[in-house]
């Protein structure tokens, strides 16, 4: 349906009316990923878990990527999930925790920036984009406490600063904005402790995209929840750079060379490459 379509609520079209997320609440509330009933207990290791996402800012824009594992328990419920989704032409979201709803947030999330641009007629500001998804979080809250957690990635590149940003947040909807790198989900320790030793605000593109991969490996080679890149499957990291031009999915055939190089890299120097004791590049 549009926005101009007569079977809409007339609460629907008004410019009050900018946040989806408290329409649909107002409207069909079971509708939204927090308001479920589930019955008592524990539901967190029957549901498929996506696991580790990383991001970095370079100068120009900003990075996001993603393994392609999921995992049930100690079971792999997949091994070529999309975890990284663009939510608007400026922004892009990674999903750790629980698979299913995270998806089903980012979807919302998308809706919501969306329907913002058409009712206000102006595009959301990078700190508003993240609070709203911030607020959706919040609403999941209950779910968490059952072990459905939903803990994403946020970044974008902010027009109005001509740099990418990144956002973090935790189970309650905290959100916390990071400087230069962030990794979150099972392998995030590891990829964070790659992108600490690797990273440099000079980076170009091509330097960025390595450098998630670089991470991701690492995360893979420590955590057995994270998939590393799977060359016999052809399955390789999921990687999103965002510009001043808008986002754009790295291409697979690309993000495979990438993926073959540090993988032939590690063949002479498994724990990857060494970063200077002292100063310097």
């Amino acid at each position: 349906m549009s926005v101009g379509d007569p079977r809409l609520p007339a609460a629907y079209l008004q410019p009050g009316t900018s946040s989806f997320a408290d329409f649909l609440a107002s409207q069909s509330p079971e509708l939204l990923p927090g308001r479920r009933s589930l019955p008592p207990g524990q539901a967190g290791e029957l549901a498929p878990h996506g696991t580790t996402i990383v991001a970095a800012t370079y100068p120009g824009g900003v990075l996001l990527a993603g393994d392609r594992r999921a995992t049930m328990g100690n079971i792999i419920a997949s091994r070529d999930i999309e975890k990284v989704f663009a939510t608007d032409e400026y922004s892009a979201a990674g999903i750790a925790g629980t698979a299913g709803l995270a998806v089903e947030l980012v979807r919302l999330f998308q809706t919501e920036l969306e329907h913002y641009e058409k009712i206000e007629g102006a595009r959301l500001s990078m700190d508003g984009k993240a609070n709203r998804l911030s607020a959706l979080i919040r609403g999941n809250l209950g779910m968490a406490m059952q072990g459905l957690a939903v803990v994403p990635l946020f970044v974008g590149y902010d027009v109005d600063v001509a740099a990418g940003r990144i956002f973090s947040y935790d189970v309650t909807g905290g959100r916390y904005e990071e400087t230069g790198y962030h990794a979150v989900g099972s392998g995030s320790l590891f990829a964070r402790g790659a992108l600490k030793k690797l990273y440099r605000p000079d980076l170009d593109e091509d330097d960025v995209v390595t450098l998630a991969v670089q991470a991701l490996y690492d995360a893979a080679d420590d955590d057995s929840a994270t998939g590393g890149p799977d060359v016999a499957r052809r399955i390789f990291p999921m990687v999103h750079l965002i510009t001043a031009e808008g986002g754009r999915t790295v291409e697979e055939e690309r993000v495979a060379e990438v993926s073959e190089r540090v993988i032939a890299g590690r063949m002479g120097r498994p724990d990857g490459p060494h970063a200077p004791l002292t100063g310097g590049a």
